[in-house]
């Protein structure tokens, strides 16, 4: 590797970066390649995404997450009828992690109670709100087509309070209706 960020850290330093890339840690081993170095001598956010980068394609693992496969209707059906209690909605709600935001598609069921996550959607990291690739999101697409599709084979309300950006404070079905 040609970096200059990278020839300036020890050994040391270079063998726990990359012991933080092989456990998939790449906010961890970022940090760590900022902390190495002096406050006035640190290395700005994107230098150090690109080392990083780079020492993830040398150690042969993927940068960038792979989307999720897309939905499947009849899977998500099955997996509907073998949920305990009758399905009274199916809700779409985002979150967030150290990878970006996805969009998770839930049931409702009543009888017990219950939330059950049937599926979680993600299309890229949040480097793509840098590169001007989104909106429109197109995990809350797809959320928003399957969501629908799969509420009405069941007769149940579809509930997605904020298609159109991420938003984990939005309000829910059950506190909604």
């Amino acid at each position: 590797m040609d970096s200059p960020i990278w020839a300036e850290l020890s050994a040391a330093e270079r063998s726990a970066v990359d012991g933080l890339i092989q456990r998939d840690r790449r906010l961890a081993a970022v940090a760590r390649v900022r902390e190495a170095f002096r406050a006035e001598a640190r290395p700005g956010l994107y230098e150090t995404l690109d080392v990083v980068a780079e020492r993830y394609r040398e150690l042969g693992r993927r940068f960038e997450r792979r989307p999720t496969p897309p939905l499947d209707l009849t899977t998500l059906t099955e997996q509907v009828e073998a949920l305990p209690g009758r399905t009274v909605a199916v809700e779409a709600l985002w979150d967030g992690d150290t990878d970006g935001w996805c969009v998770h598609l839930m049931a409702l069921t009543d009888a017990p109670v219950a939330e059950h996550r049937l599926a979680t959607i993600r299309h890229g990291s949040d480097l793509r709100l840098f590169n001007g690739a989104v909106p429109p999101w197109p995990e809350a697409q797809e959320a928003e087509t399957v969501g629908r599709a799969l509420a009405e084979r069941f007769g149940v309300p579809f509930h997605f309070a904020s298609p159109d950006e991420p938003d984990i404070d939005a309000p829910r079905w059950r506190t909604a209706s």
